[in-house]
């Protein structure tokens, strides 16, 4: 049940959407902001919230309880007063790698990427893995998604990652367009390099 008093600036039709499951909770009174998220599901079964949080401030790792619908209680801040955003996040060979975004509005900025050997750190920053025309601002996008593709054929064979970005166009949303970009690793660091054309290759 929603408390009246905390939501009073709600519709009825709102009020019943999310009375409905709409979305899980909205708690503001009891715990940090959450503001640009992504949500992960480790190979465990686990899963976590991660969000910019702390007016943008630091990013928050969250473990969800067992049915996904609560945080645990358990969470760590990643890069604390490091204005990150946007997270994305994978997990290859037992380390965890996190590319996130500055925090400028609208305008792309250069990529910044995170790796970890457990999801609760610690954390260590690394230069921005994006190569090619553009690379200093993310080729005009901003972090959203990074994809595994399995390859169910084989077992001996690596999963390929693909980077999904935004281009935000503020001035026509309409007209927002979408990067993807297949994440390669030098010296088992991920590297997203511009093709202006490319095929997944899930056997690589």
């Amino acid at each position: 049940t929603l408390d009246a008093k905390h939501y009073k600036e709600w519709t009825p039709a709102w009020q019943k959407a999310v009375g409905q499951g709409l979305f899980v909770k909205r708690d503001f009174g009891s715990g940090q902001m959450s503001r640009d998220m992504t949500l992960y599901v480790d190979d465990d079964g686990k899963a976590y919230h991660i969000f910019s949080s702390e007016e943008n401030l630091t990013l928050h790792i969250a473990e969800l309880t067992a049915d996904y619908l609560h945080h645990s209680g358990r969470y760590t801040r990643v890069a604390p007063a490091g204005h990150n955003e946007a997270p994305a996040i994978f997990k290859r060979d037992g380390t965890y790698w996190m590319i996130t975004s500055g925090c400028t509005g609208w305008a792309p900025n250069e990529a910044r990427m995170f790796s970890a050997p457990s999801i609760w750190g610690p954390w260590t920053q690394h230069p921005n893995p994006c190569r090619g025309p553009k690379a200093e601002i993310t080729f005009g996008g901003q972090s959203t998604f990074i994809l595994e593709i399995v390859n169910s054929k084989s077992s001996n064979s690596k999963s390929q990652y693909i980077f999904m970005a935004d281009i935000w166009r503020p001035r026509h949303p309409i007209d927002a367009r979408y990067i993807w970009l297949p994440i390669e690793f030098e010296d088992g660091k991920p590297v997203v390099r511009w093709q202006d054309e490319w095929s997944p290759n899930p056997k690589q």
